[in-house]
């Protein structure tokens, strides 16, 4: 038996389609894989005789011969080409090495016996043999090989491999094989010639089906009805009848054809065609489905439009609002239908036509509306961008571009609702609100009408709060703020978004600027000097307007310089009895500055600066004056010492200074009534000599008016005693003083006593002199004797 493996390209005739001419390979043996060491048969059909065959193994010419047969042993791909005809089609062939081969033919078709071969090598001798199909056993051939299908259908389809053993042996299985059962021939197409015949006129009605090159030899029986009623069989696919004549009111008859094979175990009807009398269309009913007349855009609407009678084709239109949607024709009995992917634009009235030729039927109309679901809302902030103020009105505007109304808006902040609007129309809705510092986040608004709410993006919003007015703080190192110190100064505003800016300032003079970008206050560090005095405050500025602090003062202390002692005599020489003017000055410092006067160290005086700049001192020289002198300026930061400056009094001799000293030593113990009586005299004074504290007022050292002595470089007790003077000192051993009660103006009195005191009790350094001092008057005189005694002069300075 020949296996044909090429189907040809076929072309319609009566009945059945006549072959093309393409070439056709048969295998003999029928099979396509075959045992190595075996031989195939190859064989090239074509109708009528040929000068020569071309054979292909692959894309490669294996031998071009004039007899149409070849045998060969290899694997692979075969063709046949004949002399101007197109290449066949290709055949695979595969001789295997196994043990155990499944045969099968390569192409099945309805009705055709099949037969499956389990065939083992000549070597082998299988006992027992199983097939499967789809892996599940379908029958134990036991020692026959072959399995018989006596009319393949499509129940047949699948895969099928065998098994095999030897007795006490080996077992072997197959290669596997799909089996694909193949239409014999297709369902029949049934024509009319005429195709809308006149009733009682001829018409030829034609069978139409092909079948496969491969089984070119099958006949096919041909039978026609007219509703049930067999109007003729035959071999031939035609057959020549006309259609009777009907009345208005009977349906059109029904035409179909039928194909079999002989003996008839595959049979295939044909539609049924109406061939009816030219019957005028009644008018159509057009349905919509869904059938509610309430439609969602988006939903796909299906239009269907059918006249219960008239005759075919029918020509079908659909239109909305007089628009021609869409147009059918229909030939045979069945629904004319049109889908619609609806839009809000389609929401109106519908209605159909029927025409067959005859004129033109209407149908009812329909109304539809077409509800739209809301697109996404946009949300817009007023005023616009991503950054406002706060105090600031914001508007958020939230608006669906499409949806039917009612629409319900909601505005969010985050996920917790602010508020809700309902819109009837379009424009969309707002909602308003007065910025505080808490509105700063992510704003987003809602749209539902009905259909599930779409929500719209997200829009940040960062509210900006202004920065209050900020507070300048100051740290010193100490309580009092002092030349060298480092001062912070420290800025913040309580409120105000950031970054800040901050500013510093001395009076109007920016003294520097932080910015704090994640907010909170700055610090300025400042090393004093004596310029930084004065009033400080800073500025908060975060780009909505600067603010500034009050004002806060700072008064740097300078602490007092090394003063400058100077000391100015009325001559060029220092001597007895001159008025010598000390002045202490430090050329800085903050006051009040406390000035002291040393010689050596022993204090004479002090006097206190109130607004700064230096003080005098002024000395009425005596001999015991000569030495070094210094000053001290202190305002409370540390004492600084002038350098020392040497003073030379020149005067008595210093032979003659120890006998008066002692003299007067001597006297005075003598004379002590004299000295009680004295006291209480002096008391009786209407005003104390020396009685006022260094830093009174009244006591200033200006040179613009007579100065009085200065007590603080005499011992306080000589303040109380009474004044005493040599009289007529000469060389011997007596000495006569004299104590003197003044009277008149207190403050010459006053003077006058001290001095006199001083020239009586303090040694003199220098030559003695004659000179008797002059004797004020209004005083009284008491004259003593007082014998000399001579104590050390270290003795009489330090007593």
């Amino acid at each position: 038996m020949l296996l044909w493996v090429s189907v040809l390209v076929l072309a319609p005739v009566s009945g059945q389609f006549a072959p093309v001419s393409k070439p056709v390979i048969s295998l003999q043996p029928p099979w396509t894989v075959i045992f190595k060491g075996e031989a195939v048969t190859l064989t090239c059909h074509i109708a009528g005789d040929k000068k020569w065959y071309r054979w292909y193994l692959g894309t490669k010419i294996l031998r071009e011969i004039p007899a149409n047969t070849l045998q060969v042993q290899d694997s692979g791909e075969y063709k046949c080409e004949i002399q101007g005809l197109p290449q066949s089609d290709g055949v695979s062939l595969t001789f295997s090495p196994a043990k155990l081969i499944l045969h099968a033919p390569p192409s099945v078709f309805e009705g055709d016996p099949l037969t499956l071969m389990c065939r083992e090598k000549p070597d082998l001798s299988l006992k027992t043999r199983t097939l499967y199909k789809n892996d599940n056993e379908l029958i134990d051939l036991g020692k026959n090989p072959s399995f018989h299908i006596k009319h393949a259908g499509l129940k047949d389809n699948g895969e099928y491999r065998c098994t095999g053993s030897e007795t006490h042996c080996c077992s072997f299985s197959s290669n596997a094989v799909r089996i694909q059962v193949q239409e014999l021939f297709p369902r029949p197409i049934l024509r009319a010639d005429p195709p809308s015949p006149t009733p009682g006129e001829p018409v030829i009605l034609t069978c139409e089906t092909q079948l496969p090159p491969q089984k070119s030899d099958v006949q096919l029986w041909f039978q026609f009805f007219r509703d049930d009623w067999c109007l003729g069989s035959g071999w031939k696919g035609y057959l020549r009848t006309s259609v009777p004549s009907i009345v208005e009111n009977e349906d059109p008859s029904h035409y179909w054809c039928e194909a079999s094979t002989v003996p008839s175990n595959v049979s295939k009807s044909s539609q049924k065609l109406q061939l009816p009398a030219r019957v005028p269309v009644s008018p159509p009913v057009l349905t919509l489905s869904p059938s509610s007349t309430q439609a969602v855009e988006g939903d796909w609407l299906t239009l269907s439009c059918e006249a219960k009678r008239g005759s075919y084709p029918i020509q079908y239109q659909f239109l909305h609002e007089e628009v021609v949607l869409w147009k059918k024709k229909v030939t045979f009995r069945k629904t004319a239908t049109f889908q619609l992917y609806l839009k809000a634009e389609h929401s109106g009235t519908y209605f159909c036509t029927a025409d067959n030729g005859l004129g033109i039927r209407r149908s009812q109309p329909v109304s539809l509306s077409v509800t739209v679901p809301v697109s996404r809302p946009v949300l817009t902030l007023s005023p616009p961008g991503p950054r406002a103020v706060e105090g600031d009105w914001l508007m958020l505007s939230c608006r669906a571009q499409r949806g039917s109304p009612q629409i319900l808006y909601q505005f969010y902040r985050g996920d917790v609702p602010l508020g809700s609007s309902s819109a009837t129309s379009a424009g969309g809705a707002s909602f308003s609100v007065t910025l505080t510092a808490e509105h700063s986040g992510t704003y987003f608004c809602t749209a539902d009408n009905g259909f599930g709410p779409r929500r719209s993006d997200p829009k940040g919003l960062s509210v900006t709060v202004p920065a209050s007015r900020p507070v300048l703080t100051l740290r010193a190192p100490r309580t009092r703020a002092v030349v060298g110190d480092t001062v912070e100064f420290r800025c913040e505003a309580q409120r105000g978004s950031p970054p800040i800016l901050y500013k510093f300032y001395l009076e109007d003079v920016i003294l520097g600027s932080s910015s704090a970008p994640s907010g909170g206050g700055v610090s300025f560090n400042l090393s004093l000097t004596a310029e930084h005095s004065g009033n400080y405050a800073c500025e908060a500025d975060n780009g909505l307007g600067a603010q500034r602090s009050e004002e806060t003062s700072l008064s740097v202390t300078v602490p007092a310089s090394r003063p400058v002692l100077t000391l100015r005599a009325p001559g060029t020489r220092a001597t007895v009895g001159d008025m010598v003017e000390l002045r202490c000055e430090a050329q800085s410092g903050s006051p009040p500055i406390l000035y002291q006067f040393y010689l050596e160290d022993v204090i004479l005086g002090s006097s206190s600066a109130p607004s700064g700049g230096g003080v005098s001192f002024n000395l009425s020289l005596t001999a015991e004056h000569s030495g070094n002198y210094s000053c001290e300026a202190d305002n409370g930061l540390g004492a600084q010492r002038s350098e020392e400056v040497s003073l030379r009094v020149t005067g008595l001799t210093g032979s003659r200074s120890g006998p008066v000293a002692t003299g007067v030593a001597g006297g005075l113990l003598s004379v002590a009534g004299l000295v009680v009586m004295a006291l209480l005299l002096y008391c009786c004074l209407p005003r104390r000599a020396g009685g006022r504290p260094a830093s009174d007022p009244s006591r200033s050292l200006s040179h613009s008016e007579p100065q009085e002595p200065t007590y603080y470089n005499v011992p306080g007790w000589m303040e109380l005693q009474p004044v005493y003077g040599n009289v007529n000192p000469k060389a011997g051993d007596v000495v006569y003083s004299e104590v003197r009660i003044q009277e008149g103006n207190g403050h010459a009195a006053a003077s006058n006593s001290a001095f006199g005191l001083l020239r009586t009790y303090l040694p003199s350094r220098g030559p003695a002199t004659s000179q008797q001092p002059s004797r004020p008057q209004h005083s009284s005189v008491i004259y003593s004797q007082v014998k000399v005694a001579s104590p050390p002069v270290s003795t009489a300075l330090r007593s």
